[in-house]
């Protein structure tokens, strides 16, 4: 790991490699060279714009090669990424905006900027997300972000960026409360990217592939290790169970990772003849079915190798590829290079590069995380005889819904700021497809449809961390000091209002 920064990394890999192919999508390739100019001229429009050096920027555009342009022509200003989330709303927005102090938002969206135009960022572009150029509808009051690239200069003096400086402020539900601001240096996302590398093996002839939102850290990670690599990324759209291993097929795919519930909904698609016919020699996953594993190795003819890691922690256990005695077993791997992991009263405890700096403008948080120097990841694991790490269940206060976590807070936060609402529990219960759901309890003070409790939400949140399951309750049970006591909450499942099942 040579480079300083992202920006440095970009610039060399354009100067020895720059008609290599970068990121692919939707039958457009943009290469390295491609990638850098455009870099360059959008880092020229925000230092126009008044972004400076650890400035917040907010990046809310849906898959294409208009992010990983945006995020590293932030970067390269040594300002800070707050990726968002498409799926976001008011409420979503208005606390990443507020928290996280952006100056300045870019949209692939005119509905996303118009949303964004409703909070306190400052200034509002608009940018195409497949390509970066200029918008193909204007918003009154957002600015042409690719119009104004297209015009400025195609060069840019690299500021003196080093690996210890903030590149991102990547928002994750945490323990308690509302998505915090992980705080990520260029050197984290080197480092990953490195580590991730050696996991795959990665060589001159593979091609990755990304199908989650790239407001997610996996997409961004995925791109610094193609850039390092200099082999292309591929880009969905979007994750289609009906159509992924067809656009794997047409790529020539070698490698992708995959978590939550993207796995049994492949296996669940009918069998094809040409389910081995592909260049995958390797899936990386995290949270796969223990006892489909095999099933999905037999059915496409592919390693699938566990790996767990976090936002504040990149990646810290990893099943080698060799190792098909963990097929089924549900271990999650051993420590990766430069990473120490050890359980202490049954909890995972990290330490170890890379590692997040801390929670953005919260001390307090990330003082509980971070102890003398080790990361407690809120996990409860144990140690099989072989030194395998296996995955046990989850101190947090949180929900893991398919890939997505979802702070119960949040959720609760919402849904008492409807009138009739007096207080709100969020907890998690099982679900075979998902792992989890979410469901609400709620205590009324005046008679509410459940349909119009979910409305509600849904109109302030992302739809993936809309309650499925709502039942009113008269009163809540009560700790000592005064907070809602969820242990307490019923169990059983006859008095709760099924979203989906009315939907049927």
């Amino acid at each position: 790991m040579s480079a300083a920064g992202l920006g440095h990394l970009l610039r060399e890999r354009a100067t020895v490699a720059g008609d290599r192919p970068l990121l692919r999508f939707e039958g457009v390739t943009t290469t390295v060279a491609e990638v850098e100019e455009r870099t360059n001229r959008l880092a020229n429009v925000l230092r126009a714009r008044g972004v400076g050096r650890g400035d917040r920027v907010a990046v809310m555009l849906p898959n294409g090669a208009g992010f990983p342009v945006a995020w590293l022509a932030v970067g390269k200003l040594g300002a800070v990424a707050v990726p968002l989330n498409v799926g976001y709303r008011s409420d979503d927005l208005a606390h990443v905006i507020g928290d996280s102090g952006a100056v300045l938002a870019l949209a692939g969206t005119a509905e996303a900027a118009l949303a964004l135009l409703g909070t306190p960022v400052g200034q509002v572009g608009l940018l195409d997300p497949a390509d970066a150029g200029p918008a193909r509808r204007t918003v009154p009051g957002a600015f042409d972000a690719g119009a104004e690239s297209a015009a400025a200069s195609p060069s840019f003096e690299l500021p003196p960026v080093g690996p210890d400086d903030l590149v991102n402020l990547q928002y994750t539900s945490g323990t308690t409360g509302f998505p915090k601001g992980c705080m990520l240096t260029h050197g984290y996302w080197l480092r990953l990217a490195e580590l991730a590398a050696g996991l795959v093996r990665v060589g001159p002839g593979d091609v990755d592939l990304t199908t989650q939102p790239f407001s997610y850290m996996d997409p961004q990670w995925n791109t610094v290790l193609c850039l390092m690599a200099g082999i292309p990324l591929v880009i969905l759209p979007r994750f289609s169970a009906s159509t992924f291993w067809r656009s794997v097929r047409e790529e020539g795919v070698t490698f992708f990772y995959l978590l939550g519930t993207m796995p049994v909904y492949l296996l669940r698609q009918p069998e094809d003849p040409r389910d081995r016919d592909h260049r995958v020699r390797l899936v990386l996953c995290s949270g796969i079915v223990a006892e489909l594993h095999a099933a999905f190795e037999r059915r496409w003819g592919a390693p699938w190798r566990e790996a767990y890691g976090m936002t504040e922690t990149g990646v810290d256990l990893a099943v080698p590829i060799d190792d098909d005695t963990c097929v089924g077993s549900g271990a999650i791997g051993v420590p990766v290079p430069g990473k120490h992991v050890e359980l202490v009263d049954g909890e995972i405890v990290v330490s170890g590069s890379p590692m997040m700096l801390g929670y953005w403008n919260n001390p307090e948080a990330t003082a509980e995380r971070i102890r003398d120097g080790r990361l407690y990841t809120g996990d409860l694991g144990h140690r099989d005889e072989r030194g395998h790490l296996h995955l046990v269940g989850r101190r947090k206060d949180m929900i893991r819904r398919g890939g997505e976590n979802i702070a119960a807070a949040e959720v609760e936060a919402a849904l008492t700021r409807h009138p009739a609402v007096r207080a709100a529990a969020v907890v998690a219960v099982p679900d075979e497809l998902r792992g989890e759901e979410v469901k609400a309890f709620v205590q009324v003070g005046a008679a509410v449809p459940p349909e119009e409790l979910i409305a509600f939400v849904r109109e302030r949140l992302a739809g993936f961390k809309v309650p499925r399951f709502v039942e009113y309750v008269e009163e809540f049970p009560m700790t000592p000091s005064e907070r809602i006591a969820k242990y307490l909450l019923p169990t059983g499942r006859d008095n709760e209002y099924d979203a989906r099942q009315e939907a049927v």
